[in-house]
């Protein structure tokens, strides 16, 4: 239970150092702090109150969460590996370790290289699955993961569509986030800057390379809600009395529309840093309740078997279930 209760704080440290991440895109703090990992020659632990103006303020924060994060994983990882009898979930603590350090050196190259864009675009991908990383590890300890899925319980109802609609709509998601951090790290925020449509157009008129990758977030973004709508009414069609997939569906939807009023308003605002902000973060939140809707079908609906007390009905398959039920 307490390893799970540290997961989720892991996870929601995550978040926020999403958010500080944003920030500095956002403003344009990336090279505020010209060096790393020192920062102007300090430890970053020790640079003064004093000194932590203008976009210092965001860069020196988010080096400062990223490296608590990093903290924060290695006690996991070290506890998961400790406590954690299933081999699978102590691998996936050590990933998360390897993923956070990896981050953590993509972070000191995009100062030390002044910001190349495929740097800057992988590290915005890693911490989206660093994130996911977390999560699942977070997931994977709480007490209703760790529950045998059993017939009588209705848990162990056999939907072969549930879980590969869920897997496309995940990909998905994470594609669009790619494509939005490529847009930001390309200066292709603006490019197309009337919403909904495009200089007027259902289609740009006219096209560079930057109006492309803009246009082609904003077609991502139809895609993804139309994955969402499609593997939401499945869950409500075909499984609306099961709380463990419907509760992540509703905040699916929710994130989901929350994420296409922040996109428009990105371009409104002429790219509030506030408001872009807000727009990384729910973007990490769609992604989130996606990936656990995920998990959870695979869960609870991806076996042919069934767990009656300690032995198996059915015929197995590779999946969750089956690494749950070995010692």
């Amino acid at each position: 239970m307490w390893l799970h209760r540290y997961a989720k704080l892991v996870a929601l440290s995550t978040v926020l150092l999403i958010a500080a991440g944003g920030m500095v895109t956002s403003t344009g703090s990336g090279l505020s702090v010209p060096d790393w990992p020192t920062t102007y020659g300090w430890n970053m632990f020790t640079f003064p109150l004093s000194k932590w103006v203008g976009g210092i303020r965001y860069e020196h924060t988010h080096r400062l969460i990223a490296s608590t994060v990093g903290f924060l994983t290695i006690i996991l990882a070290l506890w998961t590996w400790r406590v954690e009898p299933r081999r699978w979930v102590r691998t996936l603590g050590f990933l998360c370790l390897g993923a956070v350090i990896l981050q953590g050196v993509l972070g000191g190259l995009t100062v030390l290289l002044l910001l190349p864009p495929a740097v800057s675009i992988g590290h915005a991908g890693l911490a989206q699955i660093f994130f996911c990383l977390t999560l699942t590890l977070a997931l994977a300890t709480s007490p209703g993961w760790r529950a045998p899925a059993t017939r009588d319980s209705g848990l162990a109802t056999r939907d072969s569509m549930l879980p590969r609609v869920a897997t496309l709509t995940t990909a998905a998601v994470y594609i669009q986030i790619i494509l939005g951090a490529t847009m930001r790290h390309t200066d292709a925020g603006l490019a197309i800057p009337t919403f909904p449509l495009a200089f007027g157009h259902l289609v740009p008129p006219a096209w560079t390379p930057q109006i492309a990758i803009h246009y082609a977030h904003r077609v991502g973004a139809l895609v993804v809600t139309l994955a969402i709508l499609a593997t939401a009414g499945h869950v409500f069609v075909h499984h609306r009395d099961r709380r463990e997939l419907v509760g992540p569906s509703i905040l699916l939807l929710a994130f989901v529309c929350s994420q296409v009023t922040l996109g428009a308003f990105v371009v409104l605002t002429g790219m509030n840093p506030v408001v872009n902000t807000a727009h990384v973060v729910n973007g990490a939140l769609v992604l989130g309740a996606s990936l656990v809707l995920t998990l959870r079908a695979y869960r609870f609906t991806g076996s042919r078997y069934t767990v009656h007390g300690s032995g198996f009905t059915g015929s197995p398959v590779r999946g969750f279930n089956e690494a749950e039920a070995r010692p």
